[in-house]
């Protein structure tokens, strides 16, 4: 039987990051302009008109006509189309929206993304220009509070989280009382989780449901989660090595501190590479918030309960869980593993064409357009591998770029790279394990998870989550004696549930 040296996770981030401590690099602050040159972005484009106006429906089941009004905005209220009905067994029209492809639950200021023209914007601000010039904690009060801080308002703003930083210690407990195989992304949710229990002070269902009517209240729970957070995360990381792990330092910034946690081995006079801390630092901006994903969508589904923040929260984590969601960029990483070689990407697109081959990292629910986060990133990447070394399959991944955007089949259907094509090929030269991507895309994500949060507890228009359905179940039946019905269809049945060699071995003893 193998066995596995989890400490070996540990020793190959080291052995990666040992190198860079010996470049030479500027102070943390004067590194963007060399990593990411002046983009393009999308400040030239107008914004939409006025749609304000009114739908006139003629319903040929009645042949009646109802007006539903149009908002500026080009949204109808779905519950208008309630009262189009052919009669007194009709409940009225209902929306049926699988996915939630054109159903709009809320109205928000934070994040505008249009997928056809490929724009990301946080409070108005192109990606472009914040992934050059900001800093996550800068960006993370940008879209906490509408506009980015002044010099002093930033200062405070920095202070506040690394305050919050440490993470009690019966949450390292529960952490440490894990196997030593849990993927971080589950220890990540138990974690958040657990919080509101050591928290009580942030609980509606303790403190009552108007707790969180307290600006006070509101942002000591940001600053705890922005700042724990990563501490949470880097005590899974060192879990997965079989390290204990690191108190967080207040000397550095956001994404040093995390590398320190990661690194530092409990030396405190260790200090992470700066130009890595940025790349890092620019990662976190463009995964910081993205408008109503399905994350995004679960925390606000979670907090129109009333429910505190943490569980809203470890909520969304757990729907970033999901490999549909924040596990992308470990698929694209094992199909350019998959293709190997430059050659062999001819004969991977014509399997992608002929439907045998599944190609990650092209496409997006959203965008119709090049992503411009995956523009950043691309960017970014010659900058990583500059420093550790340069990935061989960036070349795979690069060619099956140019060959997949030079033919008509992917032209077409505009399947363009997503943030998760060169994503995870960053991560891995930076030496983080697969399965740690997603928790890096968390961390983030807590941003923007907490700035819908804030968002919806001030919306008039936020009432508690309760979507409807088209039933299309049996309409009536009535009970039947056990004794006289008989055995239902095979597919409802139970299945086979397997029993352990454990069980198999109790139950072939005997005993009184």
């Amino acid at each position: 039987m193998e066995v596995i040296d989890h400490s070996s996770v540990a020793r190959t981030r080291l052995a990666v990051l040992t190198a860079h401590l010996s470049s030479s690099f500027d102070q943390f602050g004067a590194i963007s302009n060399g990593i990411l040159e002046s983009s393009i972005c999308s400040a030239a484009v107008e914004p939409p008109p006025n749609l304000k106006g009114s739908l006139v429906v003629v319903d040929e089941r009645t042949g009646n006509k109802y007006r539903v009004p149009v908002s500026d905005d080009g949204t109808i209220k779905a519950t208008d189309l309630k009262k189009i009905t052919t009669g007194k067994n009709d409940k009225g029209l209902k929306l049926y929206d699988p996915g939630y492809l054109n159903t709009a639950p809320v109205r928000s200021s934070i994040c505008y993304i249009d997928g056809d023209e490929g724009i990301l914007r946080y409070r108005g601000y192109p990606i472009e220009e914040l992934s050059e010039g900001s800093s996550f904690l800068e960006v993370a009060y940008l879209l906490m509070y509408g506009n980015l801080p002044s010099e002093s308002q930033l200062a405070d703003w920095e202070f506040a989280v690394s305050q919050h930083s440490a993470v009690p210690q019966g949450i390292l407990d529960i952490i440490h009382a894990m196997p030593h195989d849990a993927h971080p992304m589950g220890v990540l949710v138990s974690a958040m989780s657990a919080l509101s229990v050591f928290h009580p002070d942030a609980n509606p269902a303790l403190r009552g449901q108007d707790i969180y009517n307290s600006k006070q209240v509101r942002d000591k729970q940001i600053v705890r989660i922005l700042g724990k957070a990563p501490t949470i995360a880097a005590a899974a990381y060192l879990r997965m090595a079989g390290r204990p792990p690191v108190l967080p330092s207040s000397n550095l910034s956001y994404s040093e501190n995390f590398l320190y946690m990661l690194d530092s081995l409990g030396n405190r006079t260790y200090t992470p590479n700066p130009r890595l801390a940025r790349a890092l630092d620019i990662l976190f901006i463009l995964h910081a918030e993205h408008e109503m994903n399905c994350s995004t969508a679960a925390a606000r589904h979670l907090a129109s309960s009333g429910v505190d923040v943490y569980t809203a929260l470890a909520g969304a984590v757990g729907a970033l869980y999901g490999p549909l969601h924040g596990g992308a960029n470990e698929a694209v990483l094992k199909m350019l593993s998959d293709i190997g070689s430059i050659d062999n990407i001819p004969d991977f697109i014509e399997g992608v064409k002929n439907r045998k081959r599944k190609m990650s990292g092209f496409g997006h629910r959203v965008y119709k357009n090049y992503d411009p986060r995956a523009k950043v990133i691309k960017k970014l990447s010659e900058e990583v591998f500059s420093i550790v070394g340069r990935d061989p399959l960036i070349e795979v991944a690069i060619a099956l770029e140019k060959a997949a955007l030079s033919d008509e089949y992917f032209v077409k259907r505009k399947l363009y790279p997503n943030v998760d094509f060169y994503s995870g090929l960053i991560y891995r030269a930076m030496g983080f394990p697969t399965e740690f991507f997603p928790v890096l895309f968390a961390i983030p994500r807590m941003a923007g998870y907490l700035s819908h949060w804030r968002e919806s507890l001030d919306d008039p228009d936020t009432k508690i989550m309760r979507p409807a359905q088209v039933y299309t179940g049996v309409w009536l039946r009535h009970y039947m004696p056990l004794r006289e019905r008989m055995d239902t269809r095979e597919e409802d049945k139970l299945g086979q549930v397997s029993v352990s060699n454990a069980t198999k071995r109790r139950l072939a003893g005997s005993g009184s």
